[in-house]
């Protein structure tokens, strides 16, 4: 089994239109339907070079949707640094995960967490990038209502997750577009969980 390349300078630009190819793919026809002869010729690169880069199809689900969320997370970490209302930051959360995504996101990225979540059930190597990818969601929660939540009452991280279960599930009824369950009343839905548990008055205005 080839070893993935180490990431350098050199190499940076190449490995990024690669994972940029396999979570467009990824998204579109799902994993299983994902070859790495697909991934490689809408890279515009050979099979061999993806091997190289990556080793397995396994880790290339991974890094695909860790590639997807890095610049989320770099965004979305300041933005809640500039928030000052708890209930905004909450209201962002919500939003980032239960509202179809935005036009600068790969279209139909929910994919990737839904392929990501069937294949770590039975792939060691997958199960361990959906637990970092998991934490660093949950701790995005703590750090988002830390600040404003008396911790002698409120067990934060066990908030976190209560939360990010709850959205994932939301998420998911709102992506298949369930008759009963869109964006509003997800957000709706999740805004109401977080009040009381949190022990906040309700928002004047939810959405």
């Amino acid at each position: 089994m080839a070893e993935p390349a180490p990431a350098t300078e050199q190499n940076e630009g190449r490995r990024v239109d690669m994972l940029r190819a396999a979570a467009e793919l990824i998204c579109e026809r799902g994993f299983g339907d994902t070859r790495i002869a697909d991934v490689a010729k809408r890279a515009g690169v050979s099979s061999a070079l993806v091997i190289y880069y990556f080793g397995t199809r396994d880790r290339l689900l991974v890094d695909a949707l860790r590639y997807s969320e890095e610049s989320f997370y770099e965004a979305a970490e300041k933005m809640l640094a500039e928030t000052p209302s708890l209930h905004e930051r909450l209201s962002l959360l919500i939003r980032w995960t239960c509202v179809p995504e935005g036009k600068d996101e790969i279209p139909g990225a929910w994919g990737l967490w839904f392929d990501l979540w069937a294949q770590a059930f039975r792939h060691d190597e997958i199960k361990a990038g959906r637990v970092e990818l998991d934490a660093r969601w949950r701790t995005m929660i703590v750090d988002a209502v830390s600040p404003d939540v008396d911790k002698r009452k409120v067990d934060v991280r066990l908030f976190a997750l209560e939360f990010a279960a709850l959205l994932d599930g939301l998420s998911i009824q709102v992506a298949l577009d369930d008759p009963e369950v869109d964006s509003e009343v997800a957000y709706d839905i999740a805004m109401r969980f977080a009040e009381r548990q949190l022990n906040l008055a309700p928002a004047s205005k939810r959405r």
